[in-house]
């Protein structure tokens, strides 16, 4: 076996242990399940013992298992460290820029800028990834991540580029037939899912109006968005989205201590990457003349 095999048995191994079963792994990889379970046992005939145990839960590492991830480990940080360092010193605006954001940045903000953007760099593409869990800078996933947060990752660097701020919506076809007038605990509401229960996005209903009827729940502020939009009731949402929209009506100001900021970062060892350095100067202007919105400070 040569080191290319080797290091690509390697990638096959990381993937089961972080993932826990064989079709998880081949997602992530983009191969077929099969793929997977040959790659892992011929490293375990290489290796002359057993990495994993399968169980009902899935695929759990043996101790021999567990030594192995961890070189694989360390070979996958100083792989990527390398590619880093010679994508860093990569100064043509050419080639491809890997963009990770959440859904409400894909689908509402992001559009008309990198429409922009491609007019200004034609050779340049853009590759645009949403995940439910952050993609990983540090191994390459992505080169460039677009944040909610108030505390980004020390590992990267970066700006703030714009608050992002939240306020109660509520279609303007819903509030003309509901009654109810301008009390939000009057109405029916769209509420987040138990997956936002320890934010401070999903706490401020229960908190503020405990005893609102909620009629839609949903897993993500872009589904909340649309819901809304639909009539099905107010929704917390963000001012950015919501106060862009002419089917939307605001009800108050945006809510204290409930938003947070938008961040541009990248891995330290790429911000001087060409491509990378013109996608994140752009996009920083960008953001910056859509602030007073995405802030809730003024319409559009």
């Amino acid at each position: 076996m040569n080191e290319r095999e080797s290091w690509d048995d390697l990638r096959y191994l990381l993937a089961v242990a972080r993932h826990g079963s064989l079709s998880a792994a081949a997602r992530v990889l983009g191969v077929n399940h099969s793929t997977v379970l040959r790659r892992v046992t011929a490293l375990e005939q290489t290796m002359g013992a057993r990495l994993f145990d399968k169980l009902p839960g899935g695929y759990v590492l043996t101790a021999a298992g567990d030594e192995m991830t961890r070189v694989a480990q360390r070979v996958e940080e100083e792989m990527a460290a390398a590619n880093r360092l010679l994508s860093g010193r990569d100064a043509q605006l050419r080639g491809t820029v890997r963009v990770t954001t959440i859904d409400i940045v894909a689908l509402h903000v992001l559009p008309r800028h990198l429409a922009a953007f491609h007019d200004r760099y034609p050779d340049l593409r853009v590759d645009l990834m949403t995940a439910e869990a952050s993609l990983s800078l540090t191994r390459r996933e992505a080169d460039v991540a677009i944040r909610s947060t108030n505390r980004p990752p020390d590992n990267l660097v970066g700006r703030a580029v714009s608050g992002l701020a939240f306020a109660v919506y509520g279609a303007a076809g819903y509030l003309a037939k509901a009654g109810g007038g301008e009390d939000p605990a009057a109405h029916r509401w769209v509420d987040l899912d138990e997956s936002f229960a320890h934010t401070a996005i999903g706490l401020w209903r229960q908190h503020t109006y405990p005893e609102a009827r909620v009629v839609q729940r949903v897993n993500s502020v872009a589904l909340a968005v649309e819901a809304v939009r639909a009539g099905a009731g107010l929704g917390l949402l963000p001012c950015g989205l919501a106060g862009r929209d002419p089917a939307l009506r605001r009800l108050g100001p945006p809510v204290p201590g409930v938003g947070s900021a938008l961040w541009l970062l990248t891995h330290e060892d790429l911000r001087h990457m060409g491509r990378v350095r013109a996608f994140l100067d752009f996009m920083a202007a960008a953001f910056a003349g859509e602030r007073p919105l995405l802030e809730g400070l003024t319409s559009p």
